[in-house]
């Protein structure tokens, strides 16, 4: 039975639907209040809290098509997409999951059930694998299942048994491999044949059965739990009959519209292949708020993007292409994820501004490392030309990796990384804590927060961190972290920074710098300043009231802000980003244009006129669906659990947020908008300032202004028609110097052309002239039509710098180029430059070696010429 993607995946939640599985749409690729990952890379990974008893959910069955991306971090398959069968940046992972309810036995029968009933796939084409040492599930499989024993092995724990990290919840596996048969190469799991083609694992179920402790030991799991993944690709693979991804209905349509924009019939080439994949990547990355950047996800997006460009580049295609593989990729998944049709304008922009940056320098980079690989000598490519292709042009290293490959050749990756040394120096700074502890602090240790009620509160001391590790005691003079049962310390989430302030007992104090998430528990990051700070101590956690207050204001303001975006600018508004902290707030959201003047004046005065309506703020807890339901806007991606805080000021602005607010708007007193610009493709950044701050702004604009006035001895009133008038003077005044420079560059043709030599009927002309700038070219081209047939090169000092241009009339541009006069000249006074064949331009570094320099002109020009006429 011939199924579409379409049909597998639906099929699949259905089965499982009617098996009494709570059907759970697809998380964001990014994964929400999870810094350990970079992306959604497993379809596990949206229950992982789950698994660890960290969150409930209101079932305990659950079943998903989940999109994951492996192109970064420890997971990243990018440089094997479009040469391999099975590989690719973005794909579907199918999973069934229990929660503490069925286990071994259920998870095998359905698995088998719905392979051999429901796809009616033939056992006898089904090999499964169980760990060594897991005889239950061997038990299952061949005495109440049947499997053939032939097609059944045990295998390693290097292949069967799975774990979240090196301690906490593991257990062992079963794989299920389809057999495309002996005319694919290949043998068995388990065998030294087993990395070909010919048998491919398709489904792998998980028995949480065990907690690893730090020691190692294994201890039983009061409720074992149930977690498999199936590739939609690689399943629709073996039920459409095909050994390679890339032939299933859902690339192959993919590839079809590539071929078309290619002009190409050839459907096999590992380029139309690599587009197809990436712009599923690209798209969902785009739909889920990552946007291209230079760091983090959006550098991820930003080499998949260029990637995709280049292959496309190779296949031919010279106009922006990529944004237009948008609308067969809705065709084909839109149904399964609304929010891709929902965001395709977004999309096909992000593309299509990404893909005209990377066309600017896409051909001279790849120029320059032809240029290299020519002139190469062995089989490696210099580090030095990876960083330079990088560094200058924006090429990502697999994609340099990419061409290397394709001509036989690797990168020297440790000079490269040599290269990028200098770069990778950052400043030691709150995050660097963060990335110390991140691990080290999850020891299941949980802190209550009553910071929303008071500044001040009693705590006891269960968790103490010094360089990454757990330690017994702080000493004075130490920096590290420390945990309690309770805190008044908001720790950093949902844009607001976290608190500082100190913690207190008799004759010891620790500064807090910074306030931290890790789980369930809150780390206070900071130094020892007096005393001993021990575990099991109790301590007075007083947080910076000032600096909250502060906070809370532009908290609030950044709420009013968002409201008033879309008020004016438009529903289609989403927050992409914000930044609460006491001196200023920073937002940025999705929008296609600049603000003007006049929005960004309405937006201000919008906020302004709800600060003045003292609206008093409702902040009250109730049920996810219920808040929607009244109009709370939530952010796309972000983890929300079932009860969500909601914070609700008058008719205008309603959100889910778990920050610090103010008691009504009128205390926020003023808010002022400092700036506002382009962040990246499709996103804008308004940064303002609020209460005493957006009040001496003001004062500083009032004072600015006043002193412009004074000085130009008008009232301030009146100053915006005198800057008018003393611009319209200005620009006369340029435009006179303009004329009487090109006076003074006639007059010095004029006696210039007198001093011109002939050589073979070409009359050549180098001089030193004291004007610069436009004179420099105006002169040269006053000298073109007094000389006729000429080859002139005019040189100005200023200091130590040296300004040459070089003009070469039209009848001898075939023989000689002005480009190679004056970088002969350049290279004298070590410099360089370039131009056309008609004119170009230098600079130098050397005004002492100009006379020989300009001297040599006469020969240079007499030894082309004569090679010419050879």
């Amino acid at each position: 039975m011939n199924k579409s993607s379409a049909d597998i995946r639906r099929a699949f939640q259905t089965f499982f639907a009617e098996r009494g599985h709570e059907i759970v749409p697809s998380s964001s690729l990014v994964p929400a209040n999870d810094p350990t990952l970079l992306f959604t890379n497993a379809g596990m990974v949206p229950f992982k809290d789950v698994f660890l008893g960290r969150e409930h959910r209101p079932y305990q069955r659950a079943v998903s098509s989940q999109r994951c991306v492996r192109a970064g971090g420890k997971h990243n398959d990018l440089e094997n997409v479009g040469f391999t069968a099975r590989h690719h940046t973005f794909f579907e992972m199918l999973g069934n999951f229990s929660f503490g309810d069925y286990f071994k036995r259920d998870a095998i029968q359905y698995a088998w059930a719905f392979l051999t009933e429901t796809l009616e796939l033939p056992a006898e084409r089904l090999w499964v694998t169980v760990y060594e040492e897991d005889d239950e599930a061997a038990a299952i499989w061949l005495d109440e299942v049947g499997v053939d024993p032939s097609r059944f092995s045990r295998i390693g724990a290097a292949d069967n048994f799975w774990s979240m990290g090196d301690t906490g919840p593991c257990g062992p596996c079963s794989e299920i491999f389809y057999d495309h048969g002996p005319e694919v190469p290949g043998g068995p799991p388990g065998t030294p044949e087993e990395d070909g083609d010919r048998y491919v694992e398709i489904w792998n179920l998980v028995f949480m059965q065990y907690d690893r402790g730090a020691n190692g030991a294994l201890t039983p799991l009061p409720k074992p739990s149930i977690d498999t993944g199936m590739g939609l690709e690689r399943i629709a693979a073996v039920v459409q009959g095909v050994t390679n991804n890339f032939d299933i209905d859902l690339f192959r349509n993919l590839v079809d519209a590539a071929a078309r924009l290619a002009g190409t019939d050839d459907r096999q080439g590992s380029s139309l292949r690599v587009i197809a994949d990436h712009i599923r990547a690209c798209a969902f990355l785009v739909v889920d708020g990552v946007l291209p950047s230079n760091e983090g996800r959006g550098y991820v997006l930003r080499r998949i993007i260029r990637r995709a460009v280049r292959h496309g580049y190779k296949l031919g295609i010279e106009e922006p292409f990529f944004w237009k593989l948008v609308e067969p990729l809705i065709e084909e998944m839109g149904d399964a994820y609304p929010e891709l049709p929902a965001n395709r304008a977004l999309v096909e922009r992000v593309l299509s501004q990404e893909e005209v940056r990377f066309r600017e320098t896409l051909e001279q980079g790849l120029r320059l490392l032809a240029e290299d690989l020519e002139h190469l000598s062995g089989d490696t490519v210099p580090g030095e030309t990876v960083f330079k292709l990088y560094d200058t042009y924006g090429f990502p290293v697999d994609l340099t990796a990419d061409v290397a490959r394709e001509q036989g050749l690797h990168l020297d990756m440790a000079g490269f990384e040599e290269a990028m040394t200098s770069q990778r120096e950052r400043a030691r700074a709150a995050s660097v804590f963060r990335a110390e502890y991140g691990g080290a602090a999850d020891f299941g240790g949980t802190t209550i927060f009553s910071g929303y009620d008071v500044t001040e509160d009693a705590a006891q001391v269960i968790g103490l961190y010094r360089d990454g590790g757990a330690v017994d005691a702080l000493e004075p003079g130490e920096e590290g972290m420390v945990i309690l049962d309770r805190t008044p310390f908001y720790a950093e989430a949902g844009g607001q920074v976290g608190d500082t302030g100190h913690l207190i007992a008799s004759g010891v104090e620790f500064k807090v710098e910074d306030t931290q998430r890790y789980a369930q528990a809150r780390g206070h990051l900071g130094q020892m300043i007096s005393g001993r700070l021990a575990l099991g101590d109790a301590v007075d956690a007083r947080i910076d009231a000032a600096r909250r207050d502060r906070t809370a204001l532009n908290h609030t303001a950044t709420h009013l802000l968002h409201a008033a975006l879309r008020e004016v600018l438009g529903e289609h508004i989403h927050q992409k980003g914000s930044l609460v902290a006491s001196e200023r707030l920073r937002f940025d959201f999705a929008h296609f244009e600049p603000i003007t003047a006049d929005q960004l004046g309405a937006i201000e005065a919008l906020v302004n006129a709800w600060i003045r309506r003292d609206e008093a703020a409702e902040i009250f807890e109730t049920d996810y669906d219920a808040a929607i339901d009244m109009g709370a806007t939530a952010l796309f991606g972000e983890k929300y659990g079932d009860r969500v805080r909601v914070v609700r000021f008058g008719d205008f602005s309603t959100e889910l947020c778990g920050g610090c607010h103010i008691a009504t708007t009128g205390r926020i007193g003023l808010f002022a908008i400092t700036t506002e610009g382009g962040v990246s493709a499709g996103v804008r950044r308004i940064e303002a300032v609020t209460g005493a701050a957006a009040i001496e702004r003001m004062q500083k604009q009032a004072r600015t202004l006043a002193q412009a006035a004074d000085r130009l001895r008008v009232s301030p009133d009146n100053l915006l028609p005198r800057l008018d008038q003393e611009t319209d003077r200005v620009r006369e005044l340029e435009r006179e110097l303009g004329r009487l420079q090109q006076r003074l560059a006639s007059q010095a043709g004029s006696e210039l052309a007198d001093s011109a030599r002939e050589v073979n009927g070409v009359r050549v002309l180098a001089a030193r002239i004291e004007e610069g700038g436009q004179s420099l070219r105006d002169t040269v081209d006053q000298l073109k039509n007094k000389l006729g047939s000429a080859a002139i090169v005019l040189a100005a000092a200023d200091g130590d710098k040296v300004r040459l241009v070089a003009g070469v009339t039209s009848d001898l541009t075939d023989r000689l180029r002005a480009g190679d006069l004056v970088n002969h000249v350049a290279a004298q006074v070590n410099g360089r430059g370039g131009g056309r064949a008609d004119f170009a331009q230098a600079g130098g570094s050397d005004p002492a070696a100009l006379p020989a320099a300009l001297e040599s002109v006469t020969a240079w020009v007499q030894s082309h010429m004569e090679n010419e006429k050879g």
